[in-house]
């Protein structure tokens, strides 16, 4: 049984990496991570991808990064596919699903959320930051006081 985090490509790179550091630094390392990209934000997702190995390096684990690419940004099949079958997938082997709403565009958080609930994915965070005065920082420069990371699934 592994953990498996789900997200999607944005050009912030906050936007895209606290989420995770947020989840690492609360007990959920993920060993694979799935990211959603498009050519909007490619060169993004490169990048982003480097610094997840080292952020859950950090944690103690070793995760394997993939990168599903949409042709374009507004291909609602395919992100909804995105989610569906690498949701079911994962649960097939009895994993355990986080799904992290956080960054990219409003439709494709609004699909992530309900994907993830229609899907049943074990965890369907969103990182808060709750002073908008750390805009653009990242998660070690940001009091922990200052966030908090939510997980829908415990909420609703």
């Amino acid at each position: 049984m592994v953990n498996v985090w789900m997200t999607n490509g944005t050009p912030t790179m906050p936007g895209i990496l606290n989420p995770l550091t947020a989840a690492c630094d609360q007990g959920y390392v993920p060993d694979e991570v799935w990211v959603l990209s498009n050519p909007g934000v490619a060169d993004y997702v490169a990048e982003a991808t480097d610094r997840f190995e080292v952020i859950i390096d950090a944690y103690g684990g070793d995760a394997d990064v993939s990168v599903h690419e949409l042709e374009q940004e507004t291909d609602f099949p395919g992100i909804i596919d995105f989610y569906r079958s690498t949701i079911e997938a994962a649960l097939d082997q009895e994993d355990t699903v986080a799904v992290d709403v956080t960054p990219g565009r409003k439709f494709m958080s609004a699909i992530a959320f309900q994907a993830g609930f229609k899907f049943d994915a074990d965890h369907i965070f969103y990182f808060h930051r709750k002073a908008g005065g750390y805009y653009g920082q990242y998660y070690a420069e940001i009091p922990r006081t200052a966030t908090d990371l939510i997980d829908f699934k415990e909420v609703l």
